[in-house]
């Protein structure tokens, strides 16, 4: 019997980096424009030209919707030249169209792999999300806490005071009284409008972001992706999904999934050993933006690995 090669992150690390950086470059074109729509396209297309250039069997599990609804990188779709390992792919080719469209900072194009069945096929509904950096004990928070317990609970652990903990939190109405409860604490809270695996991503890097903690209800395909990226840079996550009502669950059911009020944690979301890419798109606090020069694009990845931790930033410099 012929089994597939297996799934070997070195090298695919190298080329998935390429993925992330084609988007970042296709999009930056339109970073301030005011159209989201053509931003993501234009994300989309060179993200996906990329995949199919891999030596890869890629089947895309977190996309950009429902093969309905998406007519590239929808779920389902095969990827990569055929050939090579099976792998998962899960992508979001602009995180934050809104962002880029608008030129605020914080938007990335990001791409996680891993060895086939290794990521949660996330339904798009809503996922209640609690993510906090390395360097805890486990489980010093869940999402079983209420929100203002959590902020306790971090600075006993942190050993600091309630306010010298930063929680981010999108900024929703739906979350207003979550707001409350974390501010009636005592702790500081960056908002953001758009982009929760930036968001995430913040907690892993307290020295740089100045975050310790996330907390709220966002995409639960973006929520994969964090855990993504927290896997390979520290950290805990747990999600656990929302339902808005039935056509929600029915999705949910499709995706396979039969325990509703699920509390995943991080390893339970990501279950194997994965390589992540991410590249800026416009400035951010993890990731510079795309550069343009007369003749020339410049951009930064951020490009890890799960299974050794090692975390690679790539200057990208391509004269046009």
């Amino acid at each position: 019997m012929h089994h597939p090669p297996e799934f070997h992150d070195r090298m695919l690390s190298l080329a998935l980096a390429r993925v992330s950086e084609a988007a970042a470059m296709a999009s930056a074109h339109l970073i301030g424009h005011g159209d989201e729509k053509a931003a993501d396209q234009a994300a989309v297309n060179a993200m996906r030209d990329q995949l199919n250039m891999l030596e890869i069997r890629g089947v895309v599990v977190i996309g950009e919707g429902e093969r309905d609804e998406a007519p590239m990188l929808y779920i389902g779709e095969e990827v990569g030249e055929g050939v090579g390992p099976e792998v998962d792919i899960a992508l979001d080719p602009l995180e934050g169209t809104t962002l880029t469209a608008l030129d605020m900072p914080n938007a990335l194009c990001v791409v996680a792999m891993g060895p086939r069945g290794s990521l949660l096929h996330a339904p798009d509904v809503y996922m209640d999300k609690l993510a906090i950096g390395p360097g805890y004990p486990q489980d010093v928070v869940t999402l079983k806490m209420e929100p203002a317990e959590r902020v306790r609970a971090l600075a006993r652990a942190k050993g600091c005071e309630n306010r010298d903990i930063n929680v981010c939190i999108l900024e929703r109405e739906r979350h207003k009284d979550l707001i409350a409860e974390v501010r009636s604490t005592g702790a500081a809270i960056r908002m953001i409008t758009d982009g929760d695996v930036a968001g995430v991503m913040h907690c892993a890097e307290p020295h740089l972001t100045g975050i310790d903690m996330y907390m709220g209800a966002g995409g639960a395909p973006e929520g994969v992706l964090a855990a993504s990226a927290l896997k390979c840079m520290g950290g805990q996550m747990y999600g656990r999904l929302l339902f808005r009502n039935d056509d929600e669950i029915a999705r949910a059911r499709k995706a396979g999934i039969e325990d509703l009020d699920k509390i995943y944690n991080r390893d339970e979301m990501v279950t194997r050993d994965v390589v992540f890419a991410a590249t800026g798109v416009t400035d951010g606090s993890i990731l510079p933006g795309v550069k343009r020069r007369p003749h020339m694009f410049t951009t930064e990845t951020l490009l890890m690995r799960s299974k050794t931790g090692s975390v690679r930033r790539i200057t990208y410099s391509n004269p046009v």
